[in-house]
């Protein structure tokens, strides 16, 4: 199984986050992405005309979208990580993977034009991640106060993993995460998951401070 990856990029991370942590090995083959544009090159666009990574190819298979890789790999080795067999979890698994496509956009387009100086409305961009952070932020204090640690339920599923890089990082957009406990807690509890490994920006547990602001669940 081989995965056409960025080592900066937070979509190409979530597909080497669920696999370490399911215990699958890829054949990571590094593309050059900034500076060479190598995945606008004719090599990469024969599997993707999109001209995006990551790319995953096993066998005759070839995914483009990072959220059909994580539910490649969790329905091969970890069928749990798609969530309950119940029609409510599906669909709140979905959910919020489509949630996780808008992070891609706003976080994600915040970071590359803070990053790589990609072309953009900056104002515009940390606005609407902020919205989403604001959003992601009052699910999750919802959680919490049913006693559940994750999206949708007290387990991770590939929809944790989706949203988690692109929040990770959205400090390097110009976005700070101090006002966001509940979200804070969610990154330390993705962190705590056995086989978790780190990127560039994203740390391990061990790294990082106590949250000095515990959230009282009594009204």
């Amino acid at each position: 199984m081989k995965l056409y990856d960025y080592i900066l990029s937070p979509s190409c991370y979530k597909v080497r986050l669920m696999a370490a942590i399911l215990g699958v090995k890829l054949d990571i083959r590094p593309v050059d992405f900034h500076p060479g544009m190598e995945h606008r090159g004719p090599e990469l666009l024969a599997f993707n005309p999109a001209g995006s990574i990551p790319i995953l190819v096993d066998g005759d298979l070839v995914l483009t979208e990072s959220s059909a890789m994580l539910a490649f790999l969790a329905a091969r080795s970890g069928p749990d990580w798609l969530g309950q067999n119940a029609p409510e979890q599906t669909a709140r698994v979905q959910q919020w993977l489509s949630f996780s496509h808008r992070l891609t956009t706003n976080l994600g387009g915040a970071r590359l034009h803070q990053m790589l100086l990609r072309p953009g409305n900056i104002e515009a961009l940390q606005a609407q991640g902020v919205a989403a952070l604001r959003e992601l932020e009052a699910g999750l204090f919802e959680q919490r106060l049913r006693d559940m640690r994750f999206l949708t339920s007290d387990r991770a599923t590939i929809a944790d993993i989706a949203c988690f890089p692109y929040v990770a990082l959205a400090p390097d957009g110009g976005i700070s995460l101090d006002p966001y406990p509940n979200i804070r807690l969610w990154l330390r509890a993705i962190r705590s998951l056995e086989g978790f490994i780190e990127m560039p920006g994203i740390h391990r547990l061990h790294e990082l401070k106590p949250d000095p602001h515990p959230v009282n669940k009594e009204r």
